[in-house]
């Protein structure tokens, strides 16, 4: 997440203080690195800390940092977090070999170091400080930290700290054993009927449509429980479930003629479309032409095109994506497949190997889920996310 604009930093307190509402979470056994374009935040990146074996040698794990914030092209110098409670409060610090590394790699990059800290549960402290004078062991309090004037108003602007992911952040929404049973009763029947129009561009065009206007505004309630069984049963077929992902980042047209590509439609099927009186008109976008302003699948769910994404409606997408989830199934596994990729999109690797696992675990084998938790593990970079301009921010630029 790129942080907004018009936050004033007043001192470190201010820069960790942010790192948490940037992530999301409060990392562990982590090593946090910052870009800085002049006086301004960049990007945030966290990476586990290495171990005993890479710390014998992090050149390796240096240039990965690098390579990491090398995609803020105006990154001009770097700020870098250990949070740990192990190897820092007494000599010799498990941690002083990886920071230099970091800065001769970095400096040479032309992204110098400017600052580092070690974090603990209580204290912190400056990483190269040994002036017992204003650097006294073991550290100032962290609740420094949690009391930080940037904290306070990131939590004023309505951002919260949560559990990080492998501690339950994003737990399973729930229902009741009455409500799943009929969500998938009811899945069932549309499921029967809408594969038998795998193959109806009308069918496809109304689907778009009606997804699109679902994700006009952020659901403010529980969707219908007929609802949530159809949205679930059109998960359930491939090339519709990546359109929702494509329609969603770059719009109608762009899933269409997508799918035109692909080949999915069939003349031959002439069955009228099913489905429920969803929010807004279900129009049929009938010819959506190829052309050069009309962004590919791959390139979309790279995050490569468009050059921004619409964040409204992925931001719309996730909680819908959450209801779907609820009933557990393939239809769940698609859905969580979908909010992994939108945290991928939006630069959270961890939440995104989170939702990922839980897909896995619905349905093993589900293979787009597959493919976007291999991306994530080598550390791939969505396009949007490593361009400032095209970046996910929680808060717009004017909020201050």
């Amino acid at each position: 997440m790129k942080p907004p604009e018009h936050l004033t930093v007043r001192g470190p307190e201010d820069i960790l203080g942010f790192i948490p509402h940037s992530l999301g979470y409060w990392p562990a056994d982590s090593l946090v690195a910052m870009t800085l374009q002049g006086s301004r935040l960049g990007a945030t990146l966290r990476l586990d800390l290495p171990g005993p074996e890479t710390l014998a040698d992090p050149r390796d794990y240096a240039r990965t940092v690098r390579d990491y914030l090398l995609a803020d092209h105006n990154a001009d110098a770097a700020l870098l977090a250990c949070f740990t409670n192990d190897g820092w409060m007494e000599p010799p610090v498990t941690y002083r070999g990886l920071l230099d590394a970091l800065q001769t790699v970095l400096g040479a990059a032309g992204m110098p170091v400017r600052d580092a800290w070690y974090v603990g549960d209580a204290y912190w402290r400056d990483a190269f400080c040994t002036d017992h004078s204003c650097c006294p062991t073991p550290g100032r309090s962290v609740q420094a930290i949690r009391d930080s004037m940037l904290n306070a108003e990131m939590v004023f602007r309505g951002s919260s700290v949560g559990p990080a992911p492998e501690d339950g952040a994003h737990p399973p929404a729930t229902l009741s054993g009455e409500d799943r049973a009929a969500i998938l009763a009811s899945e069932a029947t549309w499921a029967a009927q809408l594969d038998a129009r795998r193959g109806s561009k009308e069918q496809f065009g109304q689907l778009m449509v009606q997804w699109e206007a679902l994700l006009a505004t952020v659901p403010d309630q529980s969707l219908p429980v007929n609802d949530v069984a159809f949205l679930r049963a059109s998960l359930q077929v491939p090339a519709w479930r990546d359109a929702v992902l494509v329609m969603a980042a770059a719009g109608t047209k762009a899933a269409l003629t997508g799918a035109e590509a692909f080949g999915i439609f069939d003349a031959g099927c002439s069955l009228a479309p099913v489905g429920p009186a969803l929010r807004g008109p279900a129009q049929v976008g009938q010819d959506a032409e190829a052309g050069p302003d009309v962004p590919g699948y791959g390139a979309v769910l790279l995050g490569l095109e468009p050059a921004v994404p619409a964040w409204h409606r992925l931001n719309s997408l996730d909680p819908v994506l959450e209801q779907l989830s609820a009933a557990g199934g393939k239809a769940a596994a698609a859905a969580l497949t979908g909010r992994g990729w939108i945290a991928w999109c939006r630069g959270r690797g961890s939440y995104a190997a989170a939702f990922l696992a839980r897909a896995l675990e619905e349905e093993p084998g589900y293979r787009l889920a597959e493919l976007m938790l291999e991306l994530v593990r080598r550390g791939t970079l969505c396009g949007w996310a490593a361009r400032k301009e095209a970046a996910w921010r929680k808060f717009e630029p004017d909020a201050a």
